[in-house]
């Protein structure tokens, strides 16, 4: 291990595990980190008082040639390249003689697109969550030849002491110097800032070479066809991309290059509030030995309770890939054959399936759109559109038009399929109306990836003008047409152009955009 201590760059290092085996790693967590192991084996823990990205504390260092490139803004924030570097003395200073784990690992199951990344961490389970997130080299070999293309330094138990004078929001702080290859972080426990860190540099690195990195779920069917799953955070991207019939290719973040799909990942992270091991028992089952728990409420036998948020809604479980008995084993796909941009819209006006036309799905990638529903945070008393570009803007480090120029070359290119399936609210707004069914959304997506869908006649809903079909297998015929199932016409009509205008305003920020496209003609038209 001493040539991998002089990498590390540190001034001295007690010890280092590399690549440990996960009894190992389970074993450390327990006894030096406060860690549980739940009634299934899985390892639970607690990630203080972050459990969720802070993304006002995500910074890119302000330097040539990157900063031609990054769309500087709200998301993506500039930080000084000296007072990078304070920050980088800061983190070496925190893992400087300390016994480290270092956990090398690749980001891309395509050998032409893949990137070999180094995570250096004194925690023990967050060195268990990047092996079950990422993917592992599978020979001593491979470990051998291992050379970073991006080295991550988390130093999640110091903190920035300096921010007032450094300028930033907090003393909190995750940085990426591109030129350099290397990320830092500061004073948040939270692991997904490592996995989401990662994807960000992909959609940095990846759309520069011509290539597209998504923010989605895909999975593959026995004759070959590949499917994927655009949405926001629970709008059922996991959920509905993890089915017995198909082969899982991942959960969340994708490639698509010149040979097809690839997962970025060798594993999932998926939400288990309110989890149900009957609507859901593929997710429930792979909880066991080698997933982590995050934040959840368990009893004295660790028997946990997922409808318990106490210590927050984002309750999470990371394991990896192989926990799901039906995936591609090489995580890759061909060119998809269906896209599916899953919302969750809690104003009940969209309708549970429609078929988009090219421009249309232009428009809803870039719309990226949910509904945060009342009761979700304070002072939200009625649904609050979200918008997030591509369906995943706090990843994007280049302007979102970038990515769906890209996408609509592709979908031309390979004759894509294009859908906006709503598994939000029918029959009136949250608080009134319902959410649609599982059993509805399933048919919806059974439909469209075996193609039935295309025997349906299609009507249009007006101000929206999408097409959606008159009958569909499996699905209520009432539910297919949201105004139908409303008992106030009227005030669906009224919220249908609320929501419309919604979209409008949001959509006026691509108008001063450089882009070979206007979709404005795409989308709900009042």
């Amino acid at each position: 291990m001493s040539e991998i201590k002089d990498q590390l760059g540190l001034e001295q290092v007690q010890r280092v595990h590399r690549n440990s085996d996960i009894d190992f790693l389970i074993k450390h967590a327990v006894e030096n980190e406060g860690a549980k192991v739940s009634s299934t084996g899985a390892l639970m823990i607690d990630t203080g008082i972050f459990t969720g990205r802070s993304p006002k504390d995500k910074f890119f260092v302000n330097q040539d040639p990157s900063n031609k490139y990054i769309a500087w803004g709200d998301i993506n924030r500039a930080v000084s390249k000296d007072v990078y570097e304070d920050l980088f003395v800061t983190t070496k200073k925190q893992l400087s003689n300390k016994e480290l784990f270092v956990t090398d690992v690749y980001c891309g199951a395509s050998k032409d697109s893949k990137k070999s990344v180094r995570f250096i961490t004194e925690i023990a389970w967050q060195a268990n969550f990047i092996q079950n997130m990422f993917i592992m080299p599978k020979t001593q070999k491979e470990l051998d030849d291992f050379k970073p293309d991006f080295t991550i330094y988390n130093a999640c138990k110091t903190v920035d002491m300096a921010y007032a004078s450094h300028g930033i929001h907090s003393e909190v702080y995750v940085v990426f110097n591109v030129e350099d290859n290397v990320a830092i972080i500061g004073g948040t426990w939270y692991a997904g800032e490592m996995k989401k860190g990662v994807f960000s540099m992909m959609n940095y690195w990846l759309p520069l070479q011509g290539k597209l990195a998504m923010h989605c779920s895909a999975n593959i069917g026995e004759d070959g066809d590949t499917a994927l799953f655009f949405g926001l955070s629970g709008t059922g991207k996991t959920t509905l991309s993890t089915d017995p019939k198909r082969q899982l290719i991942g959960d969340d973040e994708h490639g698509w290059d010149d040979k097809g799909v690839f997962n970025f990942e060798g594993g999932c992270y998926a939400k288990v509030i309110n989890l149900d091991e009957k609507s859901e028992p593929e997710i429930f089952a792979a909880i066991k030995k080698g997933a982590i728990l995050e934040n959840v409420v368990y009893d004295e036998n660790g028997l946990v309770d997922y409808t318990n948020g106490s210590k927050t809604e984002n309750t999470r479980v990371s394991y990896p890939i192989n926990h799901i008995e039906n995936h591609a084993p090489d995580l890759m796909g061909g060119h998809p054959t269906n896209i599916i941009f899953l919302c969750a819209d809690a104003f009940g006006v969209l309708p549970p399936v429609a078929k988009l036309s090219k421009k249309q799905a232009m428009y809803y990638f870039l719309s990226g759109y949910t509904a945060k529903v009342a009761g979700t945070e304070r002072g939200i008393t009625e649904p609050v559109a979200t918008f997030s570009s591509c369906f995943g803007e706090a990843f994007l480090p280049l302007n979102p038009t970038v990515y769906a120029e890209l996408l609509g070359n592709k979908i031309d290119k390979h004759k894509v399929n294009v859908y906006l399936v709503n598994t939000g609210w029918t029959g009136g707004p949250y608080g009134v109306g319902s959410r649609m069914t599982i059993k509805n959304t399933r048919a919806c997506i059974n439909g469209i990836l075996d193609g039935s869908i295309n025997d349906s006649d299609f009507e249009t809903l007006p101000i929206f003008n999408l097409e959606i079909p008159k009958t569909l297998d499996g699905v209520e015929t009432i539910v297919l047409n949201p105004r139908n199932t409303w008992n106030d016409k009227e005030a669906y009509d009224e919220m249908r152009k609320k929501l419309a205008g919604m979209y409008m305003k949001n959509f006026k920020k691509y108008l001063t955009l450089e882009s070979e496209y206007d979709f404005t003609s795409a989308g709900p038209q009042l």
